[in-house]
Formats: structure tokens, C-alpha cells, sequence
């Protein structure tokens, strides 16, 4: 994908994904013509710039303002080709407890970068999804599934302008904050972690194939799709034995608003969903799933369909996880409650 020229505008740009993203960008596309940071927070600005210096990187720009703020997202997409949305609240627990704070972010801040990319022309426009958003049981699934109604519906009101918009809905990231892997790191010098559920499972995805699965989308964008990678699942249980297999294992019980599994895929988007081998594309429609469907030599999924972390193909082991946070978290990571950088570390 050429981005010699791409004006590319990142909401959430500070969050985990955001700086994933630019630093792929500025890696692989060092000719980008302009890469905006779209975030509400100064001081994670700050040190991104810290990492990212003006003098090395002339392309990046740095816009402090928030995506329910409708003015201010419209200002900052002017001259803006491309736009990642990855702003969200996106604490399960939270959203729980402070209900309209998500809705106003994730719903109607939503609302505002799709009206903004129409107002300003934005070509290429790619939303930040959850398995959660598929027959969602907590406030927070609940308004990332009206986020993804909005972006896909939005290429229904685009008229004459040549403005696509996408999904991208993947699974639990690994070493993302607030997920379970930097927790139970944290956790684990007490000598005990936290289990939820024997039988929990996630799915599981590396920031760096997020951020190549939204560049693949931008690349080969129909508009209205909602894409869904093939991704490894894990068992809560072999999580904690990555991590540390020594440690107490102590029940909590699942916290309001958690699945035993998730969802990426329900059965009711069998009628819908096409199967191009590494990932599926959900489409608005029979009649356009088709049409996607013929446009890239795929097929429809057989009806009935579904794909949740529980019956998923693909399982990484205790083995497979630990290598996973060596390579993609911290590659000074020993399993075990107390490793050798906490050694004499009170409990």
C-alpha cells in the first residue's frame, strides 16, 4: 500500500493501538505526506513526541481534543485523506458503572468522525472494533455494535462523494493496557492470580497484526464491510500458567457484563459473512455479501455459522503464550510468581 502521499488522521493516537500504528507507518511508509495524532490527552502527546521528535519526524502532527467534541474532530480532518478511529472507552467495569460517559464517547463520538470524514471529504475511513460488539451482553459490547452500525451505514448517506467507510472487529489484544497479560504480570509478585472462570477463553491478537489488519482494510476497502481476522483462542487457565505456573490459582467469579467466551462471528451473520481464507468480512446485506463475494473469488460461509473463542480451531498453549509475551511484550519476561527482577520484592 503507497501512503507516499496520504494524509492519515489516528483518533485514540495516544492508546496502544495509535502508537502501534504510527510507528508502523512512519517505519514502512517514511514518505507519508502528513500522520495526525487525534488524542484528549497532553501528557501521553507529550511523551510520544518525546519518542517521535519533531526534527526526525516533520509528518507528525500532534491535535489535542476529544471525539465528542464534533467541531474540533471536524477541524482536525481538514486536508485529511484517510482515518483510523480508534478512540474508545473500553473498560467493561466502567462502562458498567459510568454508562453515559461510554455512550457519549463510543456512540455519539462516533457519530461525529463519521459526519466530520463527510463534511471534509476523508476517502478511506477504518473503525476499531471488539468481539464484543457480537450479541453483546455488556454496555460496552452494546455501543461498539452501534459504532459499527454507524460506520457501515454511513456508506449509505455518503451520496456522490468518494468516501468508504470499514470495520475492523478483532479480539483481545495482547500486552494492551487494561488486558489480561500486563495484569497478571503486575499480579503475579503476590504469589496468587486472580481467575475469573476455569473455562474462560479469548481470542487473542498481536498490536502488530491490529495494525496490519487495518492496513490491509485500507488497502483493499469495498465500504460496509466489517472484517474478522482468524485468530488464535486461549484458556484463562493457560494464560495463568504462562505467566506464572507457580502461583496460586484463587477464584473471583466473573465480573458484571464478562462471557464465559466470546464472539466475533454470530450465527444470525451466516446470511452475510463471506470466507477469504485468513479473514471474513461481514456485509450489510445478502445481495452485497454476494457482490463481495464475486468481486474477490471468495465464498459465502455455510448457513448457520459462527465463530466464538470456545470452539475456535486454534488454541495457544502455556508454551505458544509465553514466547507470545517475550516477542510482543517484554522480552525480559521469565514465568514464574517471582522472577528474578522482584527477587527480595515484598509479597
Amino acid at each position: 500500500m503507497d501512503l507516499s502521499n496520504a494524509s492519515i488522521l489516528v483518533t485514540g493516537g495516544t492508546g496502544s493501538f495509535g502508537q502501534k500504528f504510527v510507528e508502523t507507518v512512519l517505519r514502512d511508509h517514511p514518505g507519508v505526506h502528513r500522520l495526525v495524532i487525534f488524542s484528549r490527552d497532553e501528557l501521553k502527546q507529550w511523551q510520544m513526541q518525546q519518542r517521535f521528535p519533531e526534527g526526525k519526524y516533520p509528518q507528525l502532527r500532534f491535535f489535542i481534543g476529544d471525539v465528542r467534541d464534533a467541531r474540533r474532530v471536524s477541524r482536525a480532518m481538514e486536508g485529511v485523506d484517510t482515518v483510523v478511529h480508534a478512540a474508545a472507552l473500553k473498560q467493561v467495569p466502567a462502562a458498567e458503572y459510568n454508562p453515559m460517559e461510554c455512550i457519549h464517547t463510543n456512540v455519539m463520538g462516533a457519530e461525529n468522525v463519521v459526519n466530520a470524514c463527510l463534511d471534509n471529504g476523508v476517502q478511506r475511513i477504518v473503525a476499531l472494533s471488539t468481539d464484543k460488539a457480537a450479541a453483546p451482553i455488556n454496555l460496552y459490547g452494546a455501543t461498539k455494535l452501534c459504532s459499527d452500525k454507524l460506520f457501515v451505514s454511513a456508506n449509505n448517506i455518503r451520496g456522490k462523494r468518494d468516501t468508504r467507510f470499514a470495520v475492523v472487529r478483532y479480539g483481545n489484544v495482547l500486552g494492551s493496557r487494561g488486558s489480561v497479560v500486563p495484569f497478571f504480570l503486575e499480579h503475579r509478585r503476590h504469589g496468587w492470580l486472580p481467575i475469573t472462570d476455569d473455562r474462560m477463553t479469548r481470542f487473542n491478537i498481536t498490536l502488530e497484526d491490529g495494525v496490519a489488519l487495518v492496513m490491509r482494510t485500507l488497502e483493499d476497502l469495498w465500504g460496509g464491510e466489517i472484517v474478522v481476522p482468524r485468530i488464535p483462542s486461549y484458556r484463562i487457565l493457560d494464560v495463568a500458567d504462562a505467566v506464572a505456573p507457580d502461583a496460586e490459582k484463587r477464584r473471583v467469579g466473573i465480573r458484571p457484563g464478562e462471557k464465559l467466551h466470546e464472539q466475533m462471528i454470530t450465527s444470525a451473520d451466516a446470511p452475510t459473512t463471506v470466507d477469504r481464507g485468513d479473514f471474513f468480512a461481514i456485509l450489510p446485506s445478502p445481495a452485497a455479501a454476494e457482490a463481495y463475494a464475486q468481486k474477490h473469488g471468495a465464498k459465502l460461509v455455510p448457513p448457520g455459522f459462527s465463530y466464538d473463542s470456545e470452539a475456535n480451531g486454534e488454541f495457544l498453549d502455556p508454551a505458544s503464550l509465553r514466547a507470545m509475551i517475550r516477542d510482543h511484550v517484554d522480552p525480559a519476561f521469565a514465568a514464574g510468581c517471582r522472577p528474578a527482577a522482584l527477587a527480595g520484592t515484598a509479597g
